[in-house]
């Protein structure tokens, strides 16, 4: 124990004081935010102990609400009022990101990684700039959806399928674009497949049925059957942007947005399941040319694939919705490359740019183009390193398409 605490001390120092920064940084205040208007009255009821009316009045994403409510009661044992329970409900999210990148960096270290190169992902990992706006307005619950999808692809790489199951199952429930990796964990796994599949899709039941109950009880719109629908959010950084019409009045919680265009009437009912669908051919893609002799590494390159596709795809993108994607480079690319993250670095600023800065100098039209300049590149370059045919036609040595690495993937496997 004095060896590990020896070993992974500072790490964990620095992670926690990344959660720190995070949580005064991110957590200062939620009016008018995401959580204040979706996720307060649900807390709020279950604080009062009216736990029907928590699951009434759960949004969509009603499943992580579920796995975070031990947490909102906690403010409760020393007085605390709302904002208590806002930033309480968060460090679940912050502190899972945290052991994950204390883990990182121990895995980078066994496998010789710089200390720039570890202080770099633990950094990424713990108190990136994407993180500090999801926080800011209202969703944590993507950086831990992103965790819990990741570890279940290394367990799963690593025959621990019980605990992939259990983990791609907790992902799910959080929310619902975590069905993505499910593609990942099968090909990440060595057997037992279906078995894992089972375990997932039943802890899923048990967490969405008392949701589903709920909603169709009362009759309500939206909640945990949302997946299908877009309803008329329609934001610039998405594939069908030019695809709307302009000449119509969109507003939202912060006023009018000028220069936005409507959606066409046939996307609301296509687009997400289109998101989710697209993980089988990609999967079985993945399948037929071999990638899943490489386990882990390639498992998580697809599972960053398809968490890009998603952003490109859905017409509700917003800042935070690259979170899990960045977060699943920074692993694969940490664990494959000796050097610094350098395209997740890349990633982290190009989205801060994209969303933040962007936005204060053109019009929607502009954003779009510019988002769609950077994604569908980055998505196409990702998708040839990850389906390119045989090895020996497009590496030298052990030059592969993205770059230059010094070893095999990090993640092994007793079982291969």
């Amino acid at each position: 124990m004095t060896r590990r605490l020896r070993e992974h001390g500072l790490a964990l120092v620095f992670a926690g004081v990344g959660v720190w920064t995070m949580v005064y940084l991110g957590l200062y205040g939620f009016a008018w935010t995401d959580y204040d208007f979706e996720v307060t009255p649900a807390y709020n009821a279950l604080v009062a102990g009216h736990v029907w009316a928590f699951f009434q009045h759960a949004p969509g994403y009603g499943g992580s609400l579920e796995l975070r409510a031990p947490f909102a009661l906690l403010p409760g044992l020393w007085g605390g009022g709302e904002f208590a329970v806002y930033q309480v409900v968060a460090l679940p999210c912050l502190i899972a990101a945290a052991l994950l990148g204390v883990w990182l960096c121990s895995r980078m270290r066994a496998l010789g990684s710089s200390t720039l190169a570890r202080a770099t992902a633990l950094t990424l990992c713990v108190a990136n700039p994407i993180t500090m706006e999801a926080c800011i307005v209202g969703h944590p619950e993507e950086l831990f959806g992103a965790v819990l999808c990741i570890a279940a692809v290394l367990l799963a790489q690593r025959s621990r399928y019980v605990w992939a199951g259990l983990l791609l199952g907790l992902a799910i429930v959080n929310k619902e674009w975590a069905l993505l990796a499910i593609g990942p964990v099968l090909i990440a796994l060595p057997a037992r497949r279906w078995r894992t599949l089972m375990l997932a899709g039943a802890i899923a039941v048990v967490f969405y049925a008392p949701l589903i109950i709920a909603q169709l009880t009362t009759k309500a719109t939206g909640g945990a059957l949302t997946i299908a629908h877009t309803a008329t959010i329609f934001q610039p950084w998405q594939v069908w942007w030019f695809l709307g019409s302009h000449g119509h009045l969109v507003s939202g919680p912060s006023g009018i947005h000028a220069g936005y265009r409507t959606p066409p009437a046939w996307l609301s009912d296509i687009s997400h399941p289109l998101i989710i669908a697209l993980g089988l051919p990609l999967t079985l893609l993945a399948l037929r040319s071999g990638r899943s002799r490489r386990g882990g590494a390639d498992a998580l390159l697809l599972l960053a694939v398809l968490l890009l596709a998603r952003c490109v795809l859905d017409p509700w993108d917003n800042v935070y919705y690259p979170l899990p994607f960045i977060i699943t480079l920074l692993v694969w690319e940490s664990l494959t490359f000796r050097r610094p993250p350098l395209f997740t670095l890349i990633a982290t600023a190009a989205t801060w740019a994209i969303f933040e800065a962007v936005p204060n100098y053109a019009n929607a039209d502009v954003q779009s183009a510019v988002f769609l300049i950077v994604a569908l590149p980055a998505l196409a370059a990702l998708s040839l390193a990850l389906f390119r045919p045989a090895l020996p036609a497009l590496r030298t040595g052990n030059r592969p398409l993205l770059g230059r690495a010094t070893r095999q993937p990090a993640i092994s496997s007793s079982a291969q």
